[in-house]
């Protein structure tokens, strides 16, 4: 035909030109956006609803050209769409397993049919996902809706649950919330962020379509993430969960504070993450591999380049070879291009050198792609970056200093590691404090991987099976807290009240009523504040004994006698992890009738109540012991060429604030539970019932365990709760205590990140042995480790 110019392949390749854009590029997702005359409301109930009065939120391009609408919901909203979801759930969890399976299975034909148009509003919102990657999910938890009653039996769904992601979140990391909570049997309200909100409404109808019951998925959008509190305080919300950046997951924490409803935070985005070569890596392709990473793939998390300083002149060399002629990055806006040349001015200023692939334009929220070389790890720029192009580079000499910078930073999500040295590289792997480690290759996202957020990068496991028990509700769990609105708090107040009886601690040890130390670094001692406080007996008359009041300064001791034992114990083999258990509970034994003597006097029971209590707690012990080396990790079978390791590790030091119930049986349950699994423990003992905890101390003496691996600290509940929440070590705390509290702990342990379980004091029978009880609390006492080593 006149007018088209015809080329051979080879001047295709030569020249290596784009083919021109398709006419219909586009056209399925403008359509669909077109048909809702692009203004999208709620999805609730199984269909759209779009109220005329609702105020609207503008979602751009990167050009910033608009794409659409999205209302804004309000509290009539919130209420219309939980009632839906409570009926979606009646529906949807009546249906057998098989049956739910096949309905997540027909949505892979319909991914078929309608994935253009998918692929299409993703790329358009800037929401990445690909069709494929979401058959991937459907096909993966379509099996494990398949097995749940086979493989996780007795465990049931959790109701309706909440899954609130931020405008930075990818539409993968919102879907593998979505689906482990769909194949489980739950129905699910999304509050999306800004950019994945068509997507998700689009596949919400797409879901219906498909035969998902009307209700079990619903879709409610709004201006930012607050909106998922006001979700959170309905009661017919059972479970809120939450993915994407930090400061928006601490807002919903906090807001939601009190509410009654347990929330997880995974925060995948903004994250930054070591990239380690090591001389004895490819460097060609790792270098490939850094410039797609940090340049040219939309970036949920910003990297940090570590090289061995043997080959750093190689890796900066071949560089400056791949930036040669590379265009400037869009940024979103000015400010961005602002924080950008604040922290490369700040990094010139620190004596860092730059490598771009051009000059700076003078102004424009356009920047080029930089390379920071000889950065410093303490650097701001390092260790929160600014938003855009920026690469910082760091060298080390030796294996432990790179895992040194690798664990450097607050964040614990995910490393890459290039070396032909498979026993560095796996050694390297365990060292890491990061939830997925990729051997020589960037990212690997596949369903069957367990990812646990360590440090500050979340607190909740997806993915794997190990992220299906978060939909789930073990048999025999201490009852959930009790759903009630948030009280007005002085949270800076809170715990600073005086405990009552308070005395100065010069009692003479030969009179009587008996004063007893705390146990803190392997010694009995007194409190730092030297005061203690009065045990009444259980008529609550009189003085029963003298126990110490321990503070601020008791814990931290305690802290730092744990994180010296912790890795040393973390490390032991798991037989000598089992062996110095069972001592523990031989010594239980032998001490048996001390240890009644304090149950009787404490509770008032029986003498045959307290003999009973102790015989649980030895047993209970000796369960422990056993389960040390039966429940771990292992190979997954992921669908790529290469293998893939998953194993559980310690989350390092823990907190306990006992429960008034079975003060002796619920202190040993909750001390094997996390001593097994390799974690250090500071227990503050129920404050009514305190002595059957201070008796123990003379087990803890005779034992094995290392000093310090054990900390029991007696004295006021919410003052010790306090000095737990604001310490930054503490990794997790397990609360039995007042609402006020558990409010206290909502609000509070958010930067650092801390895993949360909080219980009110009645629900749980301690006496129960069913094996649900114990593997919950194994599971929430480890975070998991993937290890991705790929083939050719």
């Amino acid at each position: 035909m006149a007018g088209i110019t015809t080329k051979t392949v080879h001047d295709i390749f030569q020249s290596m030109e784009q083919g021109p854009a398709s006419t219909s590029s586009s056209t399925t997702a403008q359509a669909w956006l077109d048909h809702h005359s692009r203004s999208l409301g709620f999805f609730i109930g199984g269909k759209f609803a779009r109220p005329a009065d609702r105020q609207s939120r503008r979602l751009a391009d990167c050009k910033g050209d608009a794409v659409c609408s999205t209302a804004c919901a309000e509290e009539g909203d919130v209420s219309l769409c939980a009632s839906s979801a409570a009926d979606g759930y009646k529906a949807w969890s009546s249906l057998t397993c098989s049956q739910r399976a096949k309905v997540l299975l027909r949505l892979v034909g319909v991914l078929g049919l309608h994935g253009q148009c998918v692929s299409e509003l993703c790329e358009l919102c800037e929401a990445s996902c690909s069709p494929s990657s979401l058959v991937r999910l459907l096909q993966f938890y379509s099996s494990w809706a398949q097995l749940r009653d086979t493989l996780i039996p007795d465990w049931t769904p959790l109701g309706v649950v909440v899954i609130v992601t931020s405008d930075d979140c990818s539409l993968y990391s919102l879907m593998l919330k979505v689906l482990p909570a769909l194949a489980m049997g739950n129905s699910v309200i999304v509050v999306p962020g800004g950019s994945s909100a068509p997507p998700v409404l689009l596949l919400a109808q797409l879901f219906t379509s498909a035969g998902l019951p009307a209700g079990a998925f619903n879709v409610l959008t709004g201006s930012d993430v607050t909106l998922g509190a006001k979700v959170a305080q309905n009661p017919r919300i059972s479970y809120v969960t939450y993915s994407g950046s930090k400061e928006d997951g601490v807002m919903l924490c906090k807001a939601s504070a009190g509410m009654g409803v347990p929330v997880s935070v995974s925060t995948c985005t903004g994250a930054m993450c070591p990239f380690i070569i090591f001389e004895s890596a490819d460097i060609d392709s790792a270098v490939d591999e850094v410039m797609e990473a940090a340049f040219k793939k939309r970036k949920e998390v910003h990297w940090v380049l570590c090289v061995q300083e043997s080959v750093s002149d190689r890796v900066v060399a071949r560089l400056r070879l791949h930036m040669a002629g590379m265009k400037c990055v869009a940024l979103r806006g000015d400010a961005d291009r602002a924080l950008l040349d604040a922290a490369v001015l700040e990094a010139q200023q620190q004596g860092a050198t730059l490598v771009q692939s051009c000059a700076a334009p003078p102004s424009g929220a356009q920047y080029p792609p930089t390379v920071l070389c000889g950065a410093a790890p303490s650097s701001p720029y390092v260790v929160a970056p600014a938003p855009g192009p920026l690469l910082p580079l760091l060298t080390f000499r030796s294996n432990s200093e790179a895992v040194a910078l690798g664990n450097h930073s607050p964040h614990g999500h995910t490393a890459s590691i290039w070396t032909e040295d498979l026993t560095l590289a796996l050694e390297t792997a365990k060292s890491l404090s990061v939830g997925t480690v990729c051997v020589n290759s960037n990212w690997v996202c596949d369903p069957c991987l367990p990812v646990s957020g360590h440090k500050d990068s979340g607190s909740c496991t997806d993915g794997g099976r190990e992220g299906l028990y978060q939909f789930l509700r073990p048999p025999c769990s201490s009852s959930p807290l009790h759903r009630c609105s948030p009280v007005s708090m002085d949270y800076s107040q809170f715990g600073t009240e005086a405990s009552p009886a308070i005395i100065p601690d010069t009692s003479d040890p030969t009179s009587s009523p008996p004063s007893y130390s705390q146990f803190v670094g392997g010694k009995a001692c007194k409190s730092v504040s030297g005061c203690s406080v009065a045990v009444q007996p259980p008529g609550g008359s009189g003085v029963l004994a003298f126990c110490p009041d321990g503070g601020r300064k008791d814990v931290r001791n305690a802290v730092e006698a744990a994180i010296k034992v912790q890795p040393g114990w973390m490390k032991k083999s798991l037989s000598e992890r089992a062996q110095s258990i069972y001592s523990l509970a031989k010594g239980l034994e032998a001490k048996r009738r001390d240890v009644a003597a304090s149950i009787t006097s404490q509770t008032g029971g029986s003498a045959d109540e307290a003999d009973r209590e102790v015989e649980l707690s030895v047993a209970r012990l000796n369960v422990w012991a056993a389960y040390c080396d039966k429940v771990q990790g292992g190979s997954l079978p992921i669908p790529q060429s290469g293998s893939a390791l998953s194993f559980p590790e310690a989350l390092g030091v823990v907190g306990f604030v006992l429960p008034d119930k079975n003060p002796l049986l619920s202190m040993v349950t909750l001390l094997g539970a996390a001593i097994a699994t390799g974690n250090a423990v500071i227990m503050v003992p129920s404050q009514k019932h305190p002595l059957p905890a201070v008796a123990f101390i003379q087990v803890l003496q005779s034992s094995d365990l290392p000093a310090g691996l054990v900390n029991i600290i007696t004295g006021s509940r919410d003052q010790l709760t306090v000095a737990l929440a604001t310490h930054s070590v503490i990794k997790a705390i397990w609360y039995w205590g007042s609402a006020e509290g558990c409010q206290y702990l909502q609000y509070t342990c958010t930067s650092p990140l801390k895993t949360l379980r909080l219980f009110s004091q009645d629900g749980m029978d301690w006496t129960q042995s069913h094996p649900s009880l114990l593997e919950d609390m194994w599971r929430n006492a480890v975070q998991w480790k993937s290890v991705w080593i790929p083939t050719a």
